[in-house]
């Protein structure tokens, strides 16, 4: 039996290569219970690890084993990424008070948002390449460490510039754990069922953290601070820190290259990309540092996609591009992505700013969505066979569209179960169908060789897009304030213009969304093939996109 797992664990490079026999009793041997290889490869006796290359040769390590302890191992990588996954959802919901506590300005909050979801993006491959070559667990103890320091001086910040800073080093630590945790998983259980318990448990903690992560962002900002949703990281990371050595075996190390300049420029093209979009909102289209941020945003793409072009071992192969199917569905989720993930952010803003809910009342609107989006996804599988993943699609779009549609509708007198209810019970039917499908698509007819960067890839368009669709609507939303301010309503007081200036911004915004899913519609159906999908290859859906779905 061989297989390669790649750093998110889906099949293909950049993983475990050349495993051989089963598991024996309490070490590792070449003829009964070994695994061999000849890169990467282990071979021993008992407790012992040898490989031509990329192997390790010794004794027993001491302490727990923990071959012995897998049960204890996943509780670890668990607790770590699900606190991960709350960090991407419970500071949704503080949002509005973190506002008023650092005194962002309405355009300038997103960056709460981006600085996060940029950095983990962009930095996302890199990380599971760095997993492959210096050993998974060191980059996930390497990323919790980040992520926790991160979390305590995001939790301490006294001005925005210190929280954002923090913000995007969390970044920076999600990117080098994350690809680490799927893949640890795998290669710490045998294939069959005990992999396949430990990857629905994994699942469920990815999609009930997302949710987890609404309502306990309003809890922990309403009975303490919004402090404490960054607070909240410390204790669990430095718990996670403590016990992983003991319990979560290192996998071996691999031969490659990093693919730095790549990443870098990639990174540094969509941030500047997204300043340019943020300053617009603010300063307007022509203003000077707009004109420049998105000129430099041109040249680092630019470069990005001539260093992938030039580098040995790119971390987005542009082959992937090559097929008119699979480039279509990148677009499709890129384009879905950015839609979705501003609405959440606006939609947040509206809760509690226009409608006067409190965090936790904010919070717990969100379920849902949630629920409808966690209920449709698991059936999802099994209606591929019947209806086809493009037919599945379609469906799952169409509401998509008309939930946005049905949120630009909002006004200050809208009320959440005449305007908010029903639009977030169509966002998770539509999530819930079309994603697993889009999968498919984007995976469908992938090399071997190429499988571990096309899962990769599906995750960073999950996170890069997300933070330029809030990057455009937030655009959007400052274009729609400034004229609808100088073009104010006869007869308002002060206080209900400025609710009719932000609630016409927060609507044009869930408009543009709604274009923007206009468009993913239309690139799946003219451009992925049916032909191209087979319904058998359904995987589930990444851990990302419940998590970015889910707000």
């Amino acid at each position: 039996m061989s297989f390669s797992l790649s750093p998110d664990g889906s099949e293909g490079t950049g993983g475990v290569n050349g495993v051989n026999g089963n598991r024996a009793r309490g070490g590792f041997s070449g003829s009964r219970g070994g695994f061999s290889g000849s890169r990467g490869g282990f071979s021993g006796s008992r407790g012992g690890f040898s490989g031509s290359r990329g192997g390790f040769s010794g004794s027993v390590r001491p302490g727990p084993d923990p071959e012995r302890r897998p049960g204890i191992a996943l509780a670890i990588m668990l607790s770590a990424q699900l606190m991960i996954i709350l960090d991407m959802t419970v500071v949704n919901i503080a949002l509005p008070h973190i506002q008023a506590s650092l005194h962002f300005s309405a355009t300038g909050l997103s960056w709460v948002l981006n600085g996060y979801t940029l950095t983990s993006g962009g930095l996302l491959l890199l990380g599971g390449r760095a997993g492959d070559i210096l050993g998974r667990r060191r980059m996930f103890i390497t990323g919790i460490s980040i992520f926790t320091l991160a979390s305590l001086a995001g939790g301490l910040a006294t001005t925005s510039g210190v929280l954002l800073a923090a913000r995007a080093v969390q970044g920076v630590g999600g990117a080098l754990a994350s690809p680490a945790v799927l893949a640890l998983i795998v290669t710490s259980f045998p294939e069959g069922r005990e992999r396949t318990r430990a990857l629905g448990i994994y699942m469920g903690v990815i999609t009930g953290g997302s949710s987890l992560g609404l309502v306990l962002g309003g809890v922990i900002t309403e009975w303490l601070s919004w402090r404490w949703v960054l607070f909240i990281n410390v204790p669990i990371g430095l718990a996670v820190l403590v016990v992983a050595p003991l319990f979560v075996a290192e996998t071996p190390r691999l031969p490659g290259r990093f693919d730095l300049a790549g990443a870098l420029t990639a990174t540094a093209g969509v941030t500047a990309l997204v300043y340019g979009f943020i300053r617009a909102a603010a300063d307007g289209w022509g203003d000077h540092l707009t004109l420049a941020a998105f000129g430099a945003a041109a040249v680092l793409l630019s470069a990005f996609v001539v260093t992938e072009t030039r580098a040995r071992q790119p971390i987005t192969p542009l082959r992937l591009f090559a097929d008119v199917s699979r480039a279509g569905s990148f677009i499709a989720r890129l384009l879905l992505i950015a839609g979705m993930f501003g609405v959440f952010f606006f939609l947040t803003q509206f809760l509690q700013k226009i409608m006067g809910f409190s965090p936790l009342r904010a919070g717990v609107a969100f379920l849902p969505m949630t629920v409808a989006l966690f209920a449709v996804s698991r059936a999802a599988p099994r209606l591929m066979p019947r209806l086809g993943p493009k037919p599945l699609m379609i469906a799952g779009m169409v509401p998509a569209v008309a939930s946005m549609a049905w949120l630009s509708r909002v006004t200050p007198a809208t009320g959440y179960w005449s305007g908010i209810f029903g639009p977030m019970l169509l966002i998770g039917l539509g999530m819930g169908l079309v994603f697993v499908p889009l999968t498919t698509a984007s995976l469908a007819g992938v090399p071997a060789a190429d499988s571990g960067a096309a899962s990769g890839l599906v995750n960073m368009l999950q996170l890069v897009g997300g933070a330029l669709g809030l990057g455009v609507l937030v655009a959007v939303y400052g274009t729609a304030v400034r004229h609808a301010a100088g073009h104010p309503l006869a007869g308002l007081n002060p206080a209900a213009q400025a609710q009719h200036v932000v609630t016409h911004g927060i609507a044009t915004a869930f408009g543009f969304a709604a274009i923007l899913n206009v468009c993913s519609l239309l690139v799946i159906i003219t451009l992925i093939r049916t032909s191209r999908l087979a319904p058998a290859a359904a995987p589930a859906p990444r851990p990302q996109e419940e998590a970015v779905a889910s707000g």
